[in-house]
């Protein structure tokens, strides 16, 4: 009896670890296999995103070669690196927000008690810059043109400014 019992003792020991090896085993495989799938799931995200972040800097100084060539001619002696102008302009730009009218910019006059102050900048190229302005309670946008002088100073003019309704 004591030696059918340990026999008992003893298969069900064996069958036992034989279904825990195979549950651990099987676990391992299906959490590998759920990670590949997600990895592969993310990389697509990542290619999407990636390919919608090109297509939203197509209009940037940033990527635009060919207005990086107008302020680097081959033949210039003088040459502005666009990695710096594009602070240096969005600064000038931003830094008249001080005035007490507003910044001029804005293409539009004071309405209410506060006044319109240029928000966000994005340099399109060599020539454009578009700009998000407000006063608190109204929003718009505008389309600046600007010039880099030669003395390194920057000159703007509004092209065009649009005011949305309230």
């Amino acid at each position: 009896m004591k030696k059918s019992l340990l026999l008992y003792l003893f298969i069900l020991v064996l069958l036992f670890n034989v279904f825990t090896y195979m549950y651990f085993s099987k676990e391992l495989a299906f959490q590998q296999n759920k990670c590949t799938k997600t990895e592969a799931k993310l990389k697509k995200d990542l290619e999407a995103a990636n390919a919608k972040l090109v297509d939203a800097n197509y209009f940037s100084l940033e990527k635009n070669e060919n207005a990086q060539n107008y302020f680097n001619p081959d033949n210039a002696t003088k040459t502005i690196q666009v990695e710096k102008l594009i602070p240096f302009v969005t600064e000038k730009l931003m830094d008249l927000n001080a005035n007490p009218k507003g910044n001029p910019y804005t293409g539009q006059d004071q309405i209410g008690a506060n006044k319109f102050i240029i928000n966000k900048v994005k340099v399109l190229n060599h020539r454009w810059i578009i700009a998000d302005f407000s006063d608190g309670e109204y929003w718009g946008e505008v389309l600046i043109k600007y010039f880099v002088n030669d003395d390194e100073t920057v000159s703007f003019e509004t092209f065009q400014s649009l005011l949305y309704q309230k």
